[in-house]
């Protein structure tokens, strides 16, 4: 098995999950070191938005066993907002609407709440940058006085997810499908913009059911999830490989497979 120091590094360990009576993630183990990107593929009902909830804190699902730890620090115990705050980002599979509440509102107030106490945001600052990442995605500065995600388009909604990656910059984001409902020219500007955002400050997992966004977000690392454990890990002709061969092999895998190599 491949290991990293747990410093520098989102790292999972033997992570067990449940929605009420039902088991959804058996006894995960993932490090994703900062400087890397990581995609996790796998079909419908393996556990891959469960895995990208339970690392943002969501309350509807209980962990039973195993450690998430940011940079060696325990996060477990903490609130979906302080781990936001300590460095920790997730692109929502199906982003929510938030009527009555601006862009420009919302983002300013997401960035001023991971400043030091009693520092403020400086407007002119503020929405310099702004402007200068909504360039990136190709978003018209009208976009800045609308709603958060109301009435929006699916691609609308992705690009507004980076946007806000964009703005936060994150020690460590998580993509929940990223790709779903984007045409081939709006997967192009979100991966564009995700990739800008590489570097080796920053970790990313992407989860994806398909190989087609790994055509330009390019992984250092695959890794195929089913039944609630990683099966098999490898560079990024794995993706290759299961877009050609589909998972009907590894969905016969059962919950006494191996341990996953952590390449």
């Amino acid at each position: 098995m491949f290991c990293v120091p747990q410093m520098s590094q989102l790292s999972i360990t033997n992570l067990r999950v449940s929605i009420g009576e039902q088991e959804i993630i058996r006894g995960l183990s993932l490090a994703i070191p900062k400087g890397e990107v990581h995609a996790i593929m796998g079909p419908n009902g393996s556990g891959k938005s469960t895995l990208a909830k339970v690392l943002a804190g969501h309350p509807d699902y209980k962990v039973t066993s195993g450690e998430i730890l940011m940079d060696g620090e325990n996060i477990m115990e903490l609130a979906p907002d302080e781990r936001a705050r300590k460095g920790l980002f997730l692109a929502f599979q199906y982003p929510s609407e938030i009527p009555g509440v601006t862009i420009a509102n919302f983002l300013r107030a997401a960035v001023q709440a991971r400043m030091p106490e009693g520092e403020e945001l400086e407007a002119t600052d503020y929405y310099a940058r702004l402007y200068e990442k909504m360039d990136l995605l190709e978003m018209d500065r009208s976009f800045t006085s609308r709603s958060v995600n109301e009435g929006f388009s699916g691609g609308e909604k992705k690009r507004n997810e980076i946007l806000q990656l964009a703005m936060l910059e994150p020690k460590y984001a998580v993509l929940d499908e990223t790709d779903s409902g984007l045409d081939i020219d709006a997967l192009k500007v979100v991966a564009h913009g995700v990739n800008v955002m590489r570097g080796p400050g920053r970790g990313i997992l992407v989860i994806t059911h398909y190989q087609r966004l790994l055509d330009y977000i390019i992984p250092d690392h695959v890794h195929v999830m089913v039944q609630g454990r990683i099966v098999r890990s490898g560079g990024k002709e794995l993706a290759l490989e299961l877009e050609e061969k589909g998972y009907e092999s590894y969905e016969e895998v059962k919950t006494t497979a191996r341990e996953p190599a952590l390449a």
